[in-house]
């Protein structure tokens, strides 16, 4: 089997970057996969796409070497094991709230005897290589999202969860739980609160040996997550690269352009 980038990169010890893709479409998968990160998720939870478009857009970025991950839509292990027979190495699970749901989550990814994954890599079975069988339950990556008042109340139980490689903070929807609505969602929080969630959090992960993963809105944010002692950090994504450089683009027209007057108006023709 093709071995899982990401594990390799953090046993040596590197933090990495994750790409994010909400537009279901293979060419911009394509496009986001040739820029160098580390690892590729495809948001079929709050993504324009299904699982029509996960398989291609897999297909897409294979070549890239990054490796390939999905957040799922739910806790639902139908949708789990269909990413993962698609090719998905790495899943990141929304809302799980309780020790409980980390043990469901676990179960979906892992075949017997250490969970309840049925057999049919359908996909997989040919873009992982040879040896998929006997080496999936030590190479696929589980994520549980801690993005609920709730989940940080079970913080500790959740990342002691045999089987679990990681949690992932979803930080627009901690800080509408965490506040009850007294902040809007969004990235990158400076709130000491919040900040000081962020760090609880990471030190669930340190204490149980696990990763701890970060959805950022800059590269600045990033870093000083890494600082603090984050494995991986997502930073941005399609949409957001595609509404940025599009709006930056026609903002610096606008301003060279401003006073210009056409040609027709001057009577050039």
């Amino acid at each position: 089997m093709i071995p899982n980038r990401l594990r390799q990169l953090w046993a040596e010890g590197r933090p990495t970057i994750n790409g994010w893709c909400s537009i279901g479409n293979p060419f911009t998968a394509e496009i986001m996969a040739a820029q160098g990160f580390d690892s590729i998720t495809i948001d079929m939870q709050h993504g324009a796409l299904d699982y029509s478009h996960l398989l291609p857009m897999f297909q897409a970025m294979q070549a890239s070497g990054a490796t390939l991950m999905a957040r799922v839509p739910w806790l639902e292990p139908g949708i789990i094991m269909k990413a993962l027979d698609a090719g998905a190495y790495g899943i990141i699970c929304p809302m799980v709230n309780s020790a409980e749901d980390a043990a469901r989550f676990v179960s979906t990814l892992r075949y017997p005897p250490l969970g309840q994954r049925s057999f049919g890599p359908t996909r997989v079975s040919f873009a992982a290589g040879a040896g998929y069988a006997d080496e999936a339950n030590d190479t696929i990556l589980g994520f549980a999202m801690i993005e609920t008042a709730e989940g940080m109340a079970n913080l500790d139980a959740i990342a002691a969860t045999p089987g679990l490689d990681g949690l992932y903070v979803g930080p627009a929807d901690l800080t509408l739980s965490l506040t009850g609505g007294r902040l809007a969602p969004g990235f990158d929080r400076d709130e000491p609160e919040l900040v000081a969630a962020l760090q609880t959090i990471l030190a669930a992960c340190k204490r149980n040996g696990i990763r701890a993963g970060l959805h950022c809105g800059t590269p600045d944010y990033a870093a000083r997550a890494i600082g603090w002692g984050f494995d991986m950090t997502t930073i941005g994504g399609d949409t957001r690269f595609l509404a940025a450089a599009a709006g930056a683009t026609v903002a610096a027209f606008r301003k060279l352009t401003e006073g210009a007057v056409t040609g027709t108006e001057k009577g050039a023709y």
